[in-house]
């Protein structure tokens, strides 16, 4: 199979595969990292198959729907990956792009070095921030029914992995614990040029949340 054809039968596996998904994680967010992958693979010396592929797949069964189980995802995707017949080095990379993906609270260091997992996690991470970021955040709030925010609930920025992946908090606190710290995580020139913007986008709206809370404006 032709790398076009290849990636025209991943995306229909992915839109079909998340079709029911929470609108954060859904196959327009997959869409997004796509393109955000896409921008920033044409400034970098990379194997562009490898970055659209893993691009597509790295949220095919996100372990935040399926108990906290992180194999899922990476078995899904070699599952559909072998069965399109993609060469085992293929295969093995995207998997592996895969599973070192995730900010897990930002503990956790990655397992794997590429600049094809470069560029990918830069394009999730991108969608993470910014309005989009923001937009997502408060629907996965409302999601799991969290809080919008709590003066009286500080954010926790010492969380292990697990205590990440367990975390109620409210909303707004999310901004601390993940979003704003993404900034200074981006591993290529071009992530690093679009997460600024995102994020000066995010500390303006923090400031005039807090000031329609306390009622100053």
């Amino acid at each position: 199979m032709n790398a076009s054809n290849l990636i025209e039968k991943t995306i229909q596996f992915v839109k079909e595969t998340l079709a029911q998904a929470e609108g954060g994680h859904d196959w327009f967010h997959i869409e997004r990292v796509y393109k955000n992958a896409l921008l920033i693979a044409a400034s970098e010396n990379c194997d562009l198959e490898i970055v659209q592929l893993s691009a597509l797949l790295h949220d095919i069964a996100d372990s935040k729907f399926h108990d906290g189980d992180e194999t899922i995802g990476p078995k899904t995707a070699r599952t559909f990956l072998e069965s399109e017949n993609v060469v085992q080095a293929t295969i093995d990379h995207v998997i592996a792009i895969i599973e070192n993906i995730s900010f897990k609270g930002g503990k956790v260091a990655r397992k794997f070095s590429s600049i094809e997992l470069d560029i990918v996690q830069d394009a999730d991470r991108l969608d993470a921030i910014g309005a989009i970021g923001i937009a997502r955040t408060f629907n996965y709030g409302g999601f799991k029914n969290r809080a919008l925010y709590n003066p009286e609930i500080a954010p926790n920025l010492s969380m292990t992995k697990e205590e990440y992946k367990n975390n109620e908090a409210p909303t707004i606190n999310h901004f601390y614990e993940k979003l704003l710290l993404l900034k200074d995580k981006m591993n290529t020139q071009t992530g690093k040029q679009i997460a600024q913007e995102r994020h000066r986008y995010m500390e303006d709206f923090l400031e005039q949340f807090y000031a329609e809370w306390e009622g100053r404006k």
